[in-house]
């Protein structure tokens, strides 16, 4: 008896039937959504026979423009799973006053703030930042594909998993009710012996490699793959401010890597290294994750901020003002980023001269954000200025960071922070620089280059509801907070009892309403311009007229991006190639080298998935059998040489004659 109970729980682990959430009617409704969605997905996908498309040409493509789509979508599907957190909860808000203790209990209301965060950040904001770099910089660049695109495939798939476990707590297990940073104590295995804290330590480390994984692609990219004459004081504003951005992801997932590992570590044989007990400290965890966290905020916004460069610049009709300044900026962003960390633990005791050193580098590092703003507005003064859905969403994200800046830089007064720390106040400054400027910048982007990648623009009226809803929801879900945090109102709180603060939850929730609508206009805007792509189809191949490289091809670009490696005289490339009377070659044209596309990403992916899976559950066997078959299929990977093919020359000739005919007849 005893040995077929330790069989049972060698397979099994603490996986039981108890760990479906039976007895929660929210998540088995839930369930039952996602199940019936899932089947009607596959249901549609089996009848219009596309399976084999999506697993041939995209599931195992290494081409970095299906990459960075499929980046893009990841992070639009979860951006619905996170949103959807952030509704439930100022619902609860809004209603759970005095006697109504609302419709979600407390152990529910926690995990739900703590997905909310991990999500958002993790995979909602990395994937698309992620996912735009992916696409546009070896278009910007002059290069044929990534430095490395098997590694592009593993790194996606790899973040996808990640995320896959992040939905697979919803149904299985619950997930950690610990705040999106996993502070210990409390997310220690005394006080969080469930598995949540597993499904968080574990959902991470597998996104992180494949973020890691990326920075090094990209930045090993834009440092070895620029085309002729791209010296680095040429490269445009989004591709150094992409180089910064893999720079700060290379110094600072290792350091994510590591302090998870340390946590799991005491969680799963004892060790000490957070606890109070036997020379640990906990302030030693706090200190890590933050100085991985708040390069991580940097590794969000820019990107954005060489998007709104981007898109000021074409709709200003106008080069970008100060283009020196602008990199100077970005790469002393980039290095005082690592010098403000302990700006979020002001009140935990680290001393008057500590907190000075901090609240003054916090201080400095607006200057450069601010030189930004100013840059942007000198490129706009006489120019010819186009309000297009881009420019719309970088005038609103303007206005939004300023004001989510001057917050931050009261937040940087020690002795105000102690008064605000722990209140709604924060917040509604993270959220302000978080919508107002990264995710601002992703949908800026997004409307962008949409025409790029897929050939037509997007319907502009929906674009511009989706705009609006978003702007306005934004001010009516996120000023009251302000408000109440002055007021004193602390954070990670589901039940109040003073009545008077119930109408500022209220408007709250109204303006989370309002910002459901935005998604939702977005969503009906892709719908729309799919039907009417042939409308909205630009046949010049430059439908913004932008000034940048990656414009001077196709719309949507070939497979191999460029037939010729083009030559750079100018930071404004595509600009200066058109003053110059560009006219595409019509021989002279040889066979292209191309890698070929493999299923390994999506495959050692899963097992990763599984690995972490039985490593959350504590199903050793399983968890030895995955690491084992991992092991061998990226062995395997290594020595598989026929991953590449040729394009020959003639079809080159063939599809570049037809471009050019068509650039001719549209002109």
């Amino acid at each position: 008896m005893s040995d077929s109970f330790d069989l049972t729980k060698l397979i099994f682990g603490r996986l039981s039937w108890e760990a479906i959430p039976l007895h929660e009617p929210i998540l088995i409704a839930t369930f039952a959504a996602v199940v019936l969605g899932g089947l009607a997905l596959v249901g549609a996908l089996t009848y219009f026979k596309v399976w084999g498309t999506l697993w041939r040409d995209w599931f195992t493509s290494i081409d970095h423009k299906k990459i960075g789509i499929m980046y893009i979508v990841l992070g639009l599907v979860m951006l619905l799973r996170g949103f959807a957190d952030a509704i439930m909860m100022r619902l609860q808000q809004a209603i759970a006053f005095g006697e109504n203790a609302g419709y979600l209990p407390p152990h529910h209301y926690d995990q739900i703030f703590t997905a909310h965060g991990v999500i958002m950040i993790f995979f909602v904001a990395m994937p698309l930042v992620t996912g735009l770099m992916n696409y546009i910089v070896p278009l910007q660049i002059g290069a044929r594909d990534v430095a490395f695109p098997f590694l592009n495939n593993f790194s996606f798939w790899m973040t996808t998993a990640g995320a896959g476990l992040v939905m697979a707590s919803l149904f299985v297990g619950e997930f950690a009710k610990t705040g999106w940073l996993a502070y210990p104590p409390l997310s220690g295995i005394l006080q969080s012996p469930d598995v949540g804290v597993d499904y968080y330590i574990w959902s991470l480390q597998i996104a992180g490699v494949g973020t890691l994984l990326s920075g090094i692609n990209l930045l090993v990219t834009i440092v070895k793959m620029r085309a002729p004459g791209m010296s680095l004081m040429k490269m445009p504003v989004f591709t150094w401010t992409s180089l910064c951005t893999n720079v700060l992801i290379v110094a600072a997932f290792p350091v994510l890597t590591a302090v998870l590992a340390l946590l799991s570590m005491d969680r799963y044989v004892g060790t000490n290294f957070f606890t109070n007990d036997f020379g640990g400290n906990a302030m030693m965890y706090v200190n890590l994750i933050w100085i991985w966290g708040h390069p991580e905020v940097y590794i969000l916004i820019l990107p954005a901020f060489g998007i709104f460069s981007e898109v000021v610049s074409t709709f200003s009709s106008k080069r970008l003002f100060g283009y020196a300044s602008m990199v100077y900026a970005t790469v002393v962003i980039t290095v005082l980023s690592y010098l403000v960390w302990l700006h979020h633990f002001f009140t935990m005791g680290s001393g008057a001269s500590v907190n000075s050193f901090f609240g003054i580098t916090t201080m400095i590092i607006s200057i450069p954000t601010g030189a930004k703003i100013f840059n942007w507005l000198f490129t706009m003064y006489r120019g010819r200025i186009r309000f297009e859905v881009p420019m719309l969403w970088t005038i609103g994200f303007m206005v939004t960071f300023v004001i989510g800046g001057m917050t931050g830089v009261l937040l940087a007064v020690p002795p105000a922070d102690f008064v605000l720390h722990n209140s709604l106040f924060l917040i509604a400054h993270f959220h302000n620089v978080i919508i107002g400027g990264v995710l601002f910048g992703m949908m800026a982007g997004i409307t962008y280059w949409f025409p790029k990648a897929f050939g037509y623009k997007l319907d502009p009226f929906w674009g511009k509801c989706s705009f609006w809803f978003w702007l306005v929801g934004f001010y009516v879900a996120f000023m009251p907070l302000y408000v109440l945090g002055l007021m004193g109102v602390t954070r990670r709180v589901n039940h109040f009892e003073d009545p008077s603060l119930q109408i500022w939850f209220q408007i709250a929730a109204v303006g989370a309403f309002l910002i459901a609508l935005g998604i939702a206009s977005f969503l009906i805007q892709l719908v729309v311009s799919y039907r009417r792509r042939e409308q909205l189809r630009d046949h010049t191949g430059d439908p913004w007229a932008g000034r940048t490289l990656e414009w001077s091809t196709s719309s949507p670009p070939p497979s191999y991006n460029f037939a010729f490696t083009p030559q750079i005289h100018d930071g404004d490339a595509w600009w200066q190639m058109k003053q110059r009377g560009y006219k595409r070659p019509l021989e002279g044209f040889r066979a292209i080298h191309m890698p070929k596309n493999t299923s390994a990403g999506i495959i050692l992916a899963g097992l990763s998935a599984v690995f972490g899976f039985a490593m959350i559950w504590q199903m050793w066997l399983l968890a030895g059998v995955s690491f084992v078959v991992l092991l061998a299929v990226a062995i395997g990977h290594t020595f598989n040489y026929q991953r590449d093919y040729y394009i020959p020359a003639e079809d080159v000739i063939r599809t570049e004659a037809e471009r050019t005919r068509l650039l001719a007849k549209h002109a």
